[in-house]
This record gives C-alpha cells, structure tokens and sequence, in this order.
C-alpha cells in the first residue's frame, strides 16, 4: 500500500502546483472513517482506496480526482456525508464523490434493480464529468485484483460478471484498453475456470516450444523495417487468454486451430511512417485479405488508431501486427485519461458523445431489466461503419439495421422510418448493414415506431426508443377507452360534470390530472363506484357496501348441485348463463363448472361428472373473448364504443400478440347471458375497425 508522502510524491512529481495540504487532509480523512474495517483479505479497508488514488496518479490526473479516488466509498461504508465531503474538501470533490457513490437506499432492493439503479446514477454523474467514470474503472479493477479474497463463489461470480458486462466495455468504450484486458483476464478467470486453467496451460506449453521465435518474428520485422530506412520500435507477445477463446467461440474451433496467437506491435516515428511500414510488411510477406484495418484514417469512437494487419510468416505461422506511432500508443492504452481533457482545456467530444445515447438510454428504459439490457447493448464491442448520403460517419454494432442506423443519426428520425436506401438500392429495413454502406432514411409524417422491430434491431438506444413509443402509444389507446367509460359512468351520477369535477376527482383518487384517470379507468384500475363517489361524494349511499354497482343484479345458480356444496365457474373457458355446462368434482377442490365444449375436459375423465344447468333467473358472469383489430389509431376506442354501447363492463384488457398491421387482444367482459355476449360479437364484426371476434 502506498503511504501518504508516497502519494502525494507521485501528484508533486506531475503537477507541481498541486494542493500538497488538501492531499494529505484527504488521505488522513479517509484513513480515520474507515478505522478498523478491514477487507476479505484481511487488509485495512482504506488499503483500497490508497490503492485506487495510486492508480489515478498512474494516468497522471488532476489533485480533484486523486481526492475523489481516496474519498470515494467514505460515505457508503462510514458515517460521512456528502455534506461532510463539501465542507471539508469543496463543492467539486463532493460533487465526483457523490457520483461515485452508490446509492444506501437501494439496499434493501432486488438484485438486478440495484444494479440497474447504480448504472443510472453513475451513467448520469458520468455523462456531467468524465472523471467520475476514471475513478470508478480504477475502483472496479483494484476490486477484481483482490476478487480472489472473497470466499463465496456466487458472490464472486455476480461481480465478474457485472465486470465484464459493464465495466470492461466501458473501459474500451473510452479507450482504456490496458483497465479493459485486465478486468477480462480476471472476470475471465472466474467465470471460466476450467477454460482459463486450460489455455494458460497451453500457452506455457507453446512457451516451452517457444525456442524464442517471438523474439526471432520481432527481429526479423524490424530489421525489414529498418532496411526501407524506417527506425522502429517493435514487441511481441502472446494474445490474452480471453481474447484466445473468444475466438475459440466466435469461430467454433480448438485451441490448436486457432493460427494468430502471437500479435506483434510497430511504434514508428510519423504517421507517413506508419503508412510506409505497413507496405513493406506487405511485401515482405504475404497480407490475410480482408483482415486488414486502417483506424487513422478513420479512429474508433474512443479515440484509438492503429493500423491493423495479418502476416503470413514462415512456416504458414500467420501472426497479427499494429502499427502505431508513440502517441497513438500512449492514447490507446489508456484512452481518454492519457491526454486529459481538462489539462488539455478541450474536451475530447467524439470520445464521450456516445454518452448522449446512453442518457437516452437511461430515460427511455421502463424497468431494471430494460436499462441493464440496452446498456449492454450500447457499449457493445464489434463496431462497423456506415454512412449518411452526405459523408457523416456512424459506428454502430455489428449487425445493425438501418432502423438503428436511423436512431443514431436522432431519435426522431429512427421514429419516422419507413424505408432505406442501401447505396442507393431500396433495401427492407431489417437488413444487417456492411462496412462502409451508404445509408438514406426513407421517412413518413405519421410513421411511428413498430413493435416487430424489436426482433430485428440491435442497439439498444433503438430497442429503448420503439419500447418507450409502443407504451405511450398503448398508454394512449387505453386512455381512450377510459374516455369511452367515463362516459357511461358519469351519466349516472346526479350531476353534470365539468372540467373541475375531473380535476377534484383525480386529486381523490390520487392521480395526476385527467389523463390519468382515464387511463386507470381503461386499465380496469378502477370500478365504476369509485369514479362515481370520486365525481360526486355521497352519491353511492344507496348502493349496498358489499355490492358494487355493476353487480347489483347479477346473480348466479346451478342445478343439479347438493345443497351447500360450493361451486366456481371455470376460467378456461369461461361459462355464461345460456351455455350448456357440465361440473366436475375434484377432490380438495370443489366443483368446477364447464361449458359442453371445452377442452379443458379431457383432462377429467378420472373426476367426478356432474350433469348441470343453470338455475332460474341466473345473470351476470364473465365472458372472454378474443378480437383482433386492425392496428392504427382509434381503433382500440371504437371496440371500447361497442362496449359501452352494449351496456358491458371491461373487467380486464390485455394485448397477446402484435403482427402488423393487426394486433390481438384477450378481453373478460361482463355480461348479462350468452345473448348479450352474442350481440356483443356481432356488433363487433360489423365494425370497419374490427378483423375477427370470437369467443375464447
């Protein structure tokens, strides 16, 4: 562990100007909260806070984020405040500090929603100050250093996981490549055991096969280098573990047939020497096709270039090599924080304008599951190129459509789509987009995202945005048959309704304003009594308190039962005065009563049959049905119109299968008899906006 005049050394030895007083309070603060804590490893806990500020001084970062660093789990794991943070320290540290911070409330939350709602806060502090992401990578890989000291392995494996998920993307996603492969070298090692233990044995035995051929591949490039007058840095070395079997996986082929293991590095003076250099390593040996890559002239999104190619050596041997010069080399290992954008006084926007989308992200996902999922899918690895007509540049996953490709360029046009052009050829919108396509959005005025295009996209800012716009555009359509209902409930009240009657009724009931309440009333949320004593209180006094208006005359018999044996009516299929129906007795259970025809039956031949009909009088009861209408605007009220009409209350509405241009709902009506139920089905395939109706 680094001592305190050790660290403060470190921040003197780089920045001279540095706050040596305001280090040491920060050190001695963090030492004294966290006291006598220790960690798995026995270890004072403040060890590793130590360790976290030694890292960032690696990178060579401003005094604020080293205080950041040595204060960051202060007031997760102590009695410290933020506030304590801001009075002692400054509003700016109190500020990172809190970023960093996970949130003491989610606690007692579920495992997934507190992991989804610690990325939320964290996305959000990092989208307004970059270091906040700097000292957390730092936190998470001194963490996955000492993973090992845990002794459940469920434990573990939960934060290897989030590591690699998460953590090692992100670190990628800002160009941190040395922070990337040593957390997937260690999550690697405990989600693969068997496969980490497997190939490093393999990479020792290639070691001791070796005879030096890395040094002797190394050699032999840099004297053909040198022979062209180019003066060379050059090094060799092994691929990573988890970089080998990825390609194991991604390719479905054993260690033995995996060629390129060994990678070879070319830091030259110039970026025309880069150029030069890799022509005569092409020369000099023969090239892979289609496994060159040319990232200076076009860099990735973190800011890395490199030229990128495979050589077949002697003996077949085919090996990898970048070609870089010292600058791009600094930048690419450690990304955003080797040339700091707040030394530098301009901030680096095409290294974290991808933040913007995973803000987007975080607004428009609906649940734990939904930001987990499309967070993952933002800071996705495989990238590709594609093209705006005029010459913009998108990155985007692997796979992607032009759908996604829409959404990157902005989110109302991935809403508007309704065609592409794929270099000028009219493509369907799920086509899986190459390197280096052009591509035309074709857009329509009242286009609107489709729900089937979940199954084709892939990034998750347009996953986030179609879920989002499919739910307000579900929210709306059941608010309007709420209207529809309200409307019917409120010429039954003793009074005319106006705006304000809304406005008080929704304050009752506890909603906000009048498109709530209609939408609660569509949602079965509420019955009829409610609204009405809502509207009007008092006004269901005469109303029986154990019987809710709708129900007042229904009443339900059977014959053929034992006095005071008790029945209930099948939610199969959902019987209603006017059908033929049959019980059957089931031990512990009852009797339960069926329509003739319901298939549920053959699974009661070893039950009790009971020959039933309906008593005297016998009405009221839920009748389900199965209507599909044609997916557009208004639609969904019309069908709620048609109930209305017939005097049916909706008791529950549910959509169970969307194929466009239809959508198909499940719907518990009440219903007087089987007539009423039969009128209901007629009137709606009558309707223009109705496909098929049938009883479920």
């Amino acid at each position: 562990m680094l001592r305190q005049y050790e660290l403060v050394e470190r921040v003197l030895d780089y920045d001279p100007n540095a706050d040596e007083a305001a280090l040491n309070r920060a050190y001695v603060y963090t030492v004294q909260k966290h006291g006598t804590q220790t960690r798995a490893s026995g270890d004072p806990y403040f060890s590793h806070p130590v360790e976290v500020a030694g890292l960032m001084t690696d990178l060579q970062l401003d005094q604020e984020t080293i205080m950041t660093a040595l204060l960051h789990d202060t007031v997760e794991d102590t009695l410290a405040t933020i506030e304590d943070i801001e009075a002692n320290f400054g509003p700016e540290v109190a500020r990172l500090v809190d970023g960093v911070t996970k949130l003491s409330k989610i606690e007692a939350m579920p495992e997934d929603e507190r992991a989804a709602e610690n990325l939320r806060k964290f996305l959000l502090a990092m989208s307004e100050d970059i270091r906040v992401l700097l000292v957390k990578l730092a936190d998470r890989l001194h963490n996955m250093r000492t993973l090992h000291f845990i002794k459940k392995p469920e434990k573990r494996q939960r934060i290897a996981r989030e590591t690699m998920d998460i953590y090692a993307p992100l670190a990628e996603r800002v160009g941190m490549y040395e922070y990337m492969r040593e957390m997937q070298a260690l999550a690697f090692e405990q989600l693969e055991p068997e496969a980490f233990a497997t190939i490093n044995d393999r990479l020792a035995k290639l070691r001791s096969q070796d005879g030096g051929q890395v040094d002797a591949i190394a050699l032999a490039i840099k004297q053909a280098l040198a022979e062209a007058g180019l003066t060379v840095e050059v090094s060799g070395r092994e691929k990573h573990p988890y970089s080998i079997w990825r390609k194991m996986a991604e390719r479905h082929v054993s260690f033995e047939q995996v060629t390129d293991i060994m990678a070879f590095r070319v830091v030259c003076e110039s970026d025309a020497d880069c150029y030069k250099a890799m022509g005569v390593l092409h020369t000099t040996w023969q090239f892979l096709p289609g496994r060159f890559k040319d990232y200076i002239s076009t860099p990735k999104t973190n800011g890395y270039r490199s030229l990128h190619t495979s050589l077949m050596y002697e003996n077949s041997m085919r090996v990898e090599v970048q070609i870089r010069t010292r600058t791009m080399h600094q930048t690419n290992e450690f990304g955003l924080a080797a040339h700091w954008a707040y030394k530098q006084g301009d901030r680096p926007d095409g290294q974290v304008s991808w933040l913007r989308d995973l803000i987007e992200i975080v607004d428009a996902s609906h649940d734990a599951e939904e930001l987990l999922e499309h967070t993952r899918l933002a800071i996705y690895q495989d990238r590709i190129f594609a093209f705006t007509p005029k010459g913009a540049l998108f990155q985007l996953p692997k796979g992607s459509t032009p759908v996604d490709f829409a959404f990157a360029v902005h989110t109302d046009l991935g809403a508007q789509s309704v065609g592409a052009k794929i270099n000028g050829r009219h493509m369907p919108l799920r086509t899986p987009l190459e390197n280096g396509d052009v591509v035309e959005i074709i857009k329509g005025k009242k286009a609107e995202p489709q729900l089937n295009w979940l199954g084709f996209v892939v990034t998750g800012k347009a996953r986030a945005a179609i879920r989002r716009a499919v739910r307000l555009k579900e929210r709306d359509e059941v608010a309007e048959i709420g209207r529809k209902l309200f409307d019917e409930i409120a010429t039954k009240v003793p009074a005319r309704i106006g705006k304000k009657a809304v406005r008080d009724a929704s304050k009752r009931l506890g909603l906000d304003g009048e498109p709530e309440l209609m939408y609660a009333i569509g949602a079965a949320k509420l019955s009829d009594r409610e609204v009405m004593e809502a509207l009007v209180p008092g006004c269901t006094a005469d109303i029986d308190d154990d019987e809710d208006w709708s129900k007042r005359d229904h009443t339900i018999s059977i014959r053929g039962l034992t006095a005071g044996v008790g029945f209930k009516l099948a939610e199969c299929c959902h019987p209603v005065p006017g059908d033929r129906i049959v019980g059957l007795r089931k031990k512990g259970v009852g009797v339960e009563v069926h329509a003739i025809d319901c298939l549920a039956l053959a699974s009661g031949i070893d039950s009790d049959w009971l020959d039933l009909s309906w008593g005297k009088q016998s009405q009221g009861a839920l009748g389900r049905m199965r209507v599909t209408i044609y997916d557009r605007p208004g639609t969904l009220a019309e069908m709620a119109g048609i109930f209305a009409q017939n005097l049916s209350n909706v008791k529950s509405l549910e959509q169970v299968q969307n194929d466009a241009p239809f959508a198909s709902y499940e719907i518990d009506l009440e219903v007087q008899d089987l007539a009423h139920l039969t009128r209901i089905l007629s009137a709606l395939r009558a309707s223009d906006a109705v496909a098929q109706a049938e009883r479920a």
